[in-house]
């Protein structure tokens, strides 16, 4: 799957907003557009250098890391935590190098993988809403 596509997917989905910063974009979910600085955390991101991390080896030409954040179960049945990946593999879903604690997985130029990495997509964006929406509440019952 070509990076734009990836890019244009994320931006597809309803009340996300993509940001683009050195080459890396994040999907972060704001359907107001007024959320501030310290609420606009991406529910997907494209990372596409070592910048962030050196575990993917992103500086290789070409390659670029799609992450996710997805609820716990989910993540569980995907990844094995206490397994060791390869996480310089190409197209294979893995748990994020950094966030996996947080229940976010990664995958390096999905191709074979993207029919999954597509639904989890949208599993991810769905993920974001209820977590805006679940703020949202707290913040009106104060």
């Amino acid at each position: 799957m070509e990076i734009d596509q990836i890019r244009a997917d994320l931006a597809a989905h309803p009340g996300t907003r993509l940001v683009e910063l050195n080459g890396d974009s994040y999907a972060i979910y704001d359907p107001r557009g007024d959320l501030p600085p310290e609420r606009q955390l991406p529910w997907a991101t494209i990372v596409t250098s070592d910048a962030h991390d050196t575990a993917s080896n992103l500086d290789r030409a070409g390659v670029f890391r799609l992450n996710l954040g997805l609820p716990r179960a989910r993540f569980r049945e995907l990844v094995d935590p206490g397994r060791d990946y390869d996480l310089t593999a190409i197209d294979v879903l893995l748990p994020h190098p950094v966030y996996g604690g947080q229940n976010w997985v990664c995958v390096l130029n999905p191709e074979r993988t993207w029919p999954l990495v597509r639904e989890l997509l949208a599993e991810a964006a769905a993920f974001a809403v209820r977590k805006y929406d679940n703020a949202e509440r707290r913040r009106a019952a104060t």
